[in-house]
């Protein structure tokens, strides 16, 4: 169940009264009733879905206890590999079936052989991608020997689909979350109040910021060849602004409910625009995902700790895993390629942020400079999420360079629309630079009088400006 929907809003201080209702000294109880609602919410979206979440976790649960007792001698890499592909079952055929059957078949037509085995058109289930990568990097990391085999298996299914972060994240570690789901915790008056502000700000991202440069967006990006260079250029533009809100939006919302409920879940991002690298980028935007990415995939291929060309490849590799794990299509390809070339250049100039040339103080001072190259790059780069295949990407760029006049969207907008697409332009912009540069100077505002009229301004914007359609979150498609 979103929660952008009023749904949600309706059903939560139930379950948010029911949850400290239960005595503290009954964790087993609380725990119980948490796993009841968490897969309530997540057969809201279609009652199937749950089954496959049920299966990915019994099958990491199983399998860690399965390799611990041979990991203290000798790792049971073939065993690993078996459960692996067990685990990530679903998430390929769901996710990847029909890419692999589509581009299979394309080859073996140009090549004059006619076959094609059967499409599936089965429904994504929501958060499979979170949910699996949570549940594997449990199981990666008991492999190894960085964590105990889960005894509790209800405290592991908690963990799995704890509903705050199952459709989009964050991906907790089992050293963050799981000693959570043990402990006594009592009602944190201020903790709460703290998740509210956090979940209101959340909901003023996805439904005054990013619902709203949606509507420009979706528009122009849909019906591209009918709109001038400009146009298309601003589109892309606000997409970068609008996924920015959506995803941060949605993650805010999960850390503030989980607040609420006395859990502590890591925040996904770090005003991500204001970096000034494309390596700084990645340290900021889906933090859970990177360092997911970075600890089962970039570390174990070797990391930094070889040749520069092994590192080189290394990296293209971590950010084509990225690519995919986004979606089975070319366009999602490309974009992590993207990226991972961003970094493999910056590494080879020393631009990253641990290269030498990056320290030199002639650079610093253009750092302003490298922070909109670096926004430039990130949105060149999400045009290729954005659109459905890899020829319209391509066409959308042409359009963008092409230099073609014509009627702008915005002149058949009327002024509210206008105005208030600036708003939430100058809203975000005007929250990220107080967090990322003005946080002593404006610490006033960080008074409790203060916060109370702050959180009654953005309620009253949320109410006024957002647009609250319920519409559907862009991660959860992932």
């Amino acid at each position: 169940m979103a929660f952008n929907s009023f749904n949600f809003w309706l059903i939560f201080p139930l379950v948010f009264i029911i949850f400290w209702l239960i005595p503290k000294r009954y964790v087993k109880a609380r725990n119980a009733y948490l796993i009841l609602v968490s897969y309530a919410l997540y057969m809201n979206w279609k009652p199937a879905f749950a089954l496959v979440l049920l299966y990915v976790t019994l099958v990491t649960y199983y399998g860690a206890r399965l390799v611990y007792p041979r990991t203290v001698t000798r790792r049971p890499l073939r065993l690993c590999v078996i459960i692996t592909l067990l685990a990530a079952g679903p998430l390929v055929l769901f996710k990847y079936y029909n890419f692999v059957n589509d581009n299979i078949t394309s080859l073996l037509s140009s090549a004059g052989l006619h076959f094609a085995l059967p499409g599936l058109n089965w429904a994504i289930p929501v958060g499979i991608s979170f949910f699996t990568f949570q549940a594997l990097g449990y199981f990666f990391d008991v492999y190894r020997g960085r964590e105990l085999p889960e005894k509790s298996l209800p405290d592991y299914m908690l963990f799995c689909s704890f509903f705050p972060q199952t459709a989009s994240g964050p991906i907790s570690t089992t050293a963050e979350l799981m000693p959570q789901l043990k402990r006594e915790v009592s009602f944190d008056y201020h903790q709460a109040i703290e998740g509210l502000r956090l979940v209101l700000w959340g909901l003023v991202l996805k439904c005054v910021v990013a619902d709203r440069l949606g509507l420009y967006v979706d528009t122009v990006m849909a019906h591209y060849e009918h709109f001038s260079s400009l146009n298309c250029f601003w589109a892309a533009i606000l997409y970068t602004l609008q996924i920015y809100g959506d995803f941060a939006g949605y993650s805010l919302m999960a850390v503030g409910i989980a607040k609420t409920l006395g859990f502590n879940l890591t925040d996904n991002f770090r005003r991500p625009y204001f970096a000034d690298s494309i390596t700084e980028f990645w340290r900021r935007w889906h933090i859970t995902l990177t360092r997911w990415l970075t600890t089962h995939v970039y570390i174990p291929l070797g990391g930094s700790r070889c040749s520069k060309t092994r590192q080189y490849a290394n990296v293209m590799t971590t950010f084509l895993v990225s690519g995919l794990w986004h979606g089975a299509n070319w366009t999602f390809i490309i974009w992590g390629s993207l990226h991972g070339c961003a970094q493999i250049a910056e590494k080879a100039l020393g631009l990253d942020p641990k290269g030498k040339l990056s320290a030199h103080p002639a650079i610093r001072k253009f750092r302003p400079v490298r922070i909109i190259i670096t926004f430039l790059i990130v949105t060149f780069a999400w045009i290729f999420f954005r659109m459905p295949t890899l020829a319209d990407a391509i066409a959308f760029i042409g359009r963008i360079f092409s230099g073609i006049p014509g009627g702008e969207f915005m002149e058949k907008a009327s002024n509210t629309d206008r105005l208030l697409t600036l708003f939430a332009i100058c809203l975000l912009f005007a929250a990220e630079a107080r967090r990322e540069y003005l946080s002593e100077r404006l610490s006033a505002l960080d008074s409790p009088k203060a916060r109370w009229i702050t959180c009654m301004s953005l309620f009253c914007i949320l109410l006024c400006m957002g647009v609250l359609d319920s519409g559907s979150f862009i991660y959860v498609n992932f």
